[in-house]
């Protein structure tokens, strides 16, 4: 059983999947634990087994993310909660298809669930870290924000913000005691290409040596939040992925900017 209490941790997305190994290794550690999805039994099984393993207190709070409402009740209840140390903004999902042949309310629900209620749940959370002096918010992004392809555009886009968003965020944090991450893991075994949206096209066909697993990657991103980096790519594999294509992707960007300012636009 854990020893020492670390204040409580809320978790999106917590029923499986990263959200679920990032409950049981913070539970480990002594954090009390806020667990919120949309499959409020699974969760309310997950609490149960955690409370009596480590000796936390475990609430289970089912709220789809994709929904004003809940994300507004979910605000409130962070906003409120004057022991919160750590946010993990880890609820998502993907989409297969072309952009213009996936329902475009699909793609409006992602960033919903991507980049508004993170957005939100941070905003809500914030105040009272900052005014403590202490606490950290982890979001969960991917490297296929590095890595932009067709059939992946509005997943890519929104995992891009929340690099963006998090490094922006940490700059204006720095002083407070407030960490920030970004955690961009790569292709990992969870149930994520068995949902609803990947059915009949399954997982990637990729070798072995491509995927690495949910307890790699949160062990990582626990391990990296007691230094200062902002932006987390778990894995060699993913690091050298990124490494190769993000400095061609800074030039076109670069290149692009010049170009623009070359050539601006013509009044009318």
């Amino acid at each position: 059983m854990a020893t020492e209490k670390k204040g409580m941790a809320a978790i999106t997305g917590a029923s499986s999947g990263f959200g679920e190994v990032f409950a049981r290794k913070l539970a480990a550690r002594g954090y009390d634990l806020l667990l919120v999805a949309r499959r409020e039994e699974k969760l309310r099984a997950l609490a149960s087994e955690l409370a009596s393993e480590y000796g936390v207190s475990a609430e289970a709070l089912g709220a789809d993310l994709s929904r004003d409402d809940d994300v507004a009740r979910l605000e409130h209840r962070l906003a409120s909660e004057r022991d919160l140390a750590l946010l993990v903004n880890d609820a998502g999902f993907g989409l297969s298809g072309s952009f213009a042949s996936v329902d475009v309310e699909a793609s409006v629900r992602m960033v919903q669930v991507h980049v508004v209620a993170p957005v939100r749940l941070t905003r809500a959370a914030l105040p009272a870290m900052v005014a403590r002096g202490r606490g950290a918010v982890i979001s969960v992004s991917s490297i296929a924000a590095f890595l932009p392809s067709g059939g992946n555009v509005v997943y890519s886009a929104t995992k891009g913000f929340l690099i963006s968003f998090s490094e922006c965020l940490a700059l204006e944090l720095a002083g407070t005691g407030v960490k920030v991450q970004a955690l961009c893991p790569g292709f990992t075994r969870t149930g994520f290409y068995g949902t609803e949206e990947f059915r009949g096209t399954g997982a990637p066909p990729l070798p072995g040596f491509m995927w690495g697993t949910a307890e790699a990657v949160v062990e990582a991103s626990l391990r990296a939040l007691e230094g200062r980096r902002v932006v987390v790519v778990p894995g060699l594999v993913n690091k050298l992925s990124v490494a190769l294509r993000g400095p061609s992707n800074a030039l076109s960007r670069r290149a692009a900017r010049r170009r623009s300012q070359a050539s601006p636009p013509k009044d009318e």
